[in-house]
């Protein structure tokens, strides 16, 4: 037993030596003595395989081969956060949030928002057990062998945590860090990687964990999610996770007013580029937990949060050309074919005009000098014109009338801010566009079909439609170009695979216009079946929950089409899901139909957001402000008093949980 102890004190004195260098920056032995611990426990573990243990600190090295990442979808999604540019935009997140909680008082923790890859650690019993990315925020890919190597992620934590929980935050590279990089690749005579960000977020999927071990990574995390977790404000939780082991950063304040957090933004704003890593604005959120809960999502982005972004850079380069490009719906977009330039870490050699008034708003021309910056940091734009260098002989833009792929003469609805090719059935990238949409993850998800092989089918006459797809067999795609035998299998037993999607995602992979996600959600679950849906008329459409009389046109003139109504029939008879399943149906039904909740407090029985969820599987609606048209308040333990004298004066009956469980 003396070898067991001493590999396990050598374990616990390089975690404590690991947390005080990667978490806290404050080493309290040298490098080399720390490497020659590491090596003795090395020795001691390969010799005594018995003693295994899943979070030593020798499996920081890597080694692990990955070949393909598997996708998992988020226990609790990863949404994307709003955007504010002023004191005014902030100002106005704050008066929606008032409408919604009353006349409370409400503080706000401001964070720092670092630019790196967003990631999703979960942990049991205090040790980790999965890493995801974010994805597109429902589902994204296990890379929990890379993320051990990161030296700041704690495979063990301590102290009082829950059971299980999520916590969230950013891998980054440090500015220094990734100067090393560079320096060492620019001395073996390799090319130099652009900016941190993208070099942090494709470590992460690199095949082989020790090479993402020698990359100088860092993990900064900010958010928990999980049940039973013992806080009660983002500050405390920040607080707590550190005392966990987690690498929080300190950078944070409390605030108790939009003044503050404006000093506060204003403050970093000019620290910033005094920090190690990369920042791009504030991130301020709500600092009560149970008003966050309250408060809750959009389709997009949680309520309770916002983020304040800096100023971005801005550059001017040469506009040489002014291309159109044709989306799956038809939509017309210019783009702007740039001299290549840097512009906040990358090079930006093209840019969006948006449309046709965008363009003669700026009057935008080819050979024009323009400014471009990064909206929200991502995507570049346009957004002037330096008129002290235009050439003499200039001439204004004149925009297309006819398609750039298929000549047809384009058109534009009134209201409407792009032209459309409304040769939908024999346009290319029309065609192309929709299969697409299709295959995509959020849709059909179907593994083995990418894009290029879209493209590929389409151009070779194998597929039309993506209905087209069904038909397909190995044999058939086989002769295809860079086409092998395992390949033309993972395709064709892709497609069979995604005869399981059900049926929300179906209707959203049909690509009607207008019909998102959460629309499509809304349609499936209010019409239970294709047939039903395809039969309905713009005025029952506009009866269903948030659907207006854009998208109830959009889908009568959808399924009023025979070529769509054939496709339909082909799906069908391939045997994809254009039903609700069993299990749906019987958690659903129209008890509450026409009624409106507000739903406010703290539940025994239910969290707020499965009692939401219970409230719309039966044709009820859930409001997030009491007004003359709410039906009930679902009143819980710790509601706020001005929710219920709002109630009360505009006559709105008060129940309980219990009351709200014997309705359904």
């Amino acid at each position: 037993m003396e070898v067991k102890a001493k590999i396990e004190a050598l374990r616990d004195e390089l975690r404590a030596h690991n947390y005080n260098y990667y978490v806290l920056d404050n080493p309290t032995i040298s490098d080399f003595e720390f490497d020659m611990k590491l090596k003795e426990l090395q020795t001691f573990e390969e010799k005594h395989p018995e003693f295994y243990d899943a979070t030593s600190p020798t499996l920081r090295v890597g080694g692990t081969i990955t070949k393909n990442f598997e996708t998992i979808v988020h226990e609790h999604r990863m949404y994307s956060l709003d955007n504010s540019y002023s004191k005014e935009d902030l100002e106005d997140w704050e008066k929606r949030i008032q409408r919604i909680l009353g006349d409370v008082q409400v503080a706000f923790t401001c964070e720092l928002k670092y630019d790196g890859a967003s990631i999703s650690l979960t942990y049991e019993n205090g040790l980790l057990v999965k890493a995801v990315t974010r994805g597109d925020g429902i589902q994204g890919d296990d890379v929990t062998n890379n993320i051990k190597t990161i030296k700041s992620v704690p495979l063990q934590l301590k102290g009082d945590y829950p059971d299980k929980f999520d916590i969230r935050g950013e891998i980054i590279l440090t500015l220094e860090g990734f100067a090393k990089m560079n320096q060492e690749r620019l001395a073996n005579g390799e090319e130099a990687y652009m900016n941190p960000r993208n070099t942090a977020s494709g470590s992460l999927k690199l095949q082989d964990s020790a090479e993402v071990a020698k990359r100088p990574l860092e993990c900064l995390l900010y958010s928990i999610v999980g049940k039973n977790l013992n806080f009660e404000t983002q500050f405390e939780m920040l607080k707590k996770a550190r005392e966990w082991g987690f690498k929080v950063p300190t950078v944070a304040k409390l605030c108790k007013t939009t003044n503050e957090v404006m000093h506060f933004v204003e403050e970093w704003d000019v620290k910033r580029h005094d920090l190690p890593y990369e920042t791009d604005g504030v991130v301020v959120k709500v600092n009560s937990l149970r008003y966050q809960d309250e408060l809750g999502y959009t389709a997009k982005a949680p309520r309770w949060a916002m983020a304040y972004k800096f100023k971005a850079e801005q550059v001017s380069t040469v506009l040489h050309q002014i291309t159109y490009q044709v989306g799956r719906t038809g939509a017309i977009t210019p783009v702007a074919n740039l001299k290549p330039v840097l512009l906040a870490g990358t090079t930006v050699k093209r840019a969006s005009l948006h449309n046709a008034d965008q363009i003669a708003k700026l009057d935008i021309r080819e050979g024009d000098t323009v400014f471009v910056e990064k909206g929200g940091e991502i995507i570049p734009k346009i957004i002037a014109v330096d008129f002290t260098k235009r050439s003499i002989g200039s001439e204004p833009t004149t925009y297309i009338t006819h398609c750039p792929e298929c000549e047809t003469g384009l058109i534009r609805n009134e209201g409407e801010a792009q032209h459309f090719c409304p040769n939908d059935t024999g346009c290319p990238p029309q065609i192309t566009g929709r299969i697409q949409h299709f295959i995509s993850r959020k849709a059909m998800d179907i593994e083995g079909l990418g894009g290029e092989t879209v493209e590929l089918l389409f151009k070779e006459g194998l597929i039309q439609n993506y209905a087209d797809l069904y038909t397909l067999t190995k044999e058939l795609v086989m002769p295809l170009e860079r086409m092998a035998e395992k390949s033309a299998e993972n395709l064709v037993n892709g497609v069979a695979a995604s005869k399981s999607i059900p049926f929300e995602r179906v209707l959203f992979a049909l690509g009607i216009r207008y019909v998102g996600e959460t629309v499509a959600k809304k349609l499936a679950k209010a019409y239970k079946n294709i047939d039903a849906l395809m039969k309905a008329t713009e005025e029952e459409l506009v009866a269903v929950d948030e659907i207006g009389g854009r998208i109830a046109e959009s889908v009568v003139q959808f399924f009023s089409e025979v070529s769509n109504q054939e496709i339909v029939a082909r799906l069908k008879s391939y045997g994809l899901q254009f039903s609700l399943s069993e299990e749906q149906l019987q958690n659903q039904s129209d008890v509450l139909k026409g009624k409106t909740f507000v739903v406010s407090g703290v539940f025994e029985t239910l969290g707020r957001t499965e009692l939401k969820k219970l409230i719309e599987d039966n044709g009820g609606k859930v409001a997030s402000s009491i007004s003359s048209k709410t039906t009930y308040l679902v009143a819980g333990d710790k509601m706020g008093p001005s929710k219920r004298t709002k109630a009360e004066n505009l006559g709105v009956p008060i129940i309980s949980e219990q009351d709200f469980l014997a309705m359904v």
